[in-house]
């Protein structure tokens, strides 16, 4: 899946995931349809015993692997670490992009060089209606921080992260239960300052 058009701009997208062939569809369905295509696709699964693999052969250039049941964070680690993309993508297997989610993040990190974390707005859905997340969730951008000392400001699908970012300030904490990201998220936002494109 080699389609990348920026130099130093080539992407992966890792997606951990555990018994949701059933979800997992759409989600690769969404990836497949970027007008800005991934250089590379992950997809980790967690000890899944359903459909998953099947359905992953049906993805042309999709890197599979499955691991024993480790949990989400060491499956997103897992990906980081196989990755071979300069920006890592996230996408949980329950969630899907619109059509131009990467190419969108893309063109903003490139008018932005030195930036290393990009998160983008998101719809929420819950029972099949788009649902109005309320101005307390508004996505922002710059120092995030003490704005992430009261909820959770950047969600896994909707950021993309430099992969020397894992290097210097560690991976997502596979010892936690819950709120990984949110832990990984507070670590990165006191130390960097995050880029925000406005569209889902």
């Amino acid at each position: 899946m080699n389609h990348g058009r920026e130099v130093g701009m080539k992407t992966s997208v890792i997606i951990p995931t555990c018994d949701r062939a059933h979800t997992l569809a759409r989600a690769l369905d969404s990836v497949y349809a970027q007008v800005r295509p991934a250089d590379e696709v992950i997809v980790i699964d967690d000890g899944s015993v359903d459909k998953t693999a099947l359905l992953c052969a049906h993805y042309p250039g999709l890197h599979y692997v499955k691991q024993r049941h480790s949990g989400v964070s060491a499956a997103r680690n897992h990906g980081v670490r196989l990755a071979r993309g300069q920006w890592l993508a996230f996408l949980d297997s329950d969630d899907a992009w619109q059509p131009e989610k990467l190419a969108a993040q893309i063109a903003t990190i490139t008018q932005h060089p030195d930036s290393l974390i990009c998160h983008c707005d998101e719809h929420w859905i819950r029972n099949g209606r788009r649902v109005n997340p309320g101005q307390r969730h508004r996505k922002c951008q710059g120092d995030l921080f003490i704005q992430s000392l009261g909820l959770c400001a950047i969600s896994p699908s909707a950021v993309m992260i430099k992969r020397q970012v894992f290097t210097i300030y560690g991976l997502f904490d596979e010892d936690l239960p819950a709120c990984e990201d949110y832990d990984l998220w507070l670590r990165l936002c006191c130390q960097l300052p995050v880029l925000l494109v406005d569209r889902p």
